[in-house]
């Protein structure tokens, strides 16, 4: 693995390792995220906008004839 050097306000530091120890990481980890995310060409998946991106998966286990029969008695 490299070391990389950075100059950072301290400010910014301290408020990344608040960060960091609430989440269970390290600030390390949480660069290398970063950098990983923006070098990588994004996906579709990254591309998608934040609210469909929070509905991803939510109709995973769901049957496509009990939700028709929904909206079928919905819109009686």
């Amino acid at each position: 693995m490299a070391k990389l050097t950075l100059s950072v306000d301290g400010r910014v530091v301290a408020r990344a390792k608040q960060y960091a120890k609430l989440r269970g990481v390290s600030v390390s980890e949480m660069v290398e995220t970063y950098l990983t995310a923006v070098a990588d060409p994004p996906s579709p998946a990254t591309r998608a906008t934040p609210i469909l991106r929070s509905v991803r998966g939510v109709l995973k286990n769901a049957d496509i004839h009990d939700y028709r029969k929904h909206l079928a008695a919905k819109y009686r």
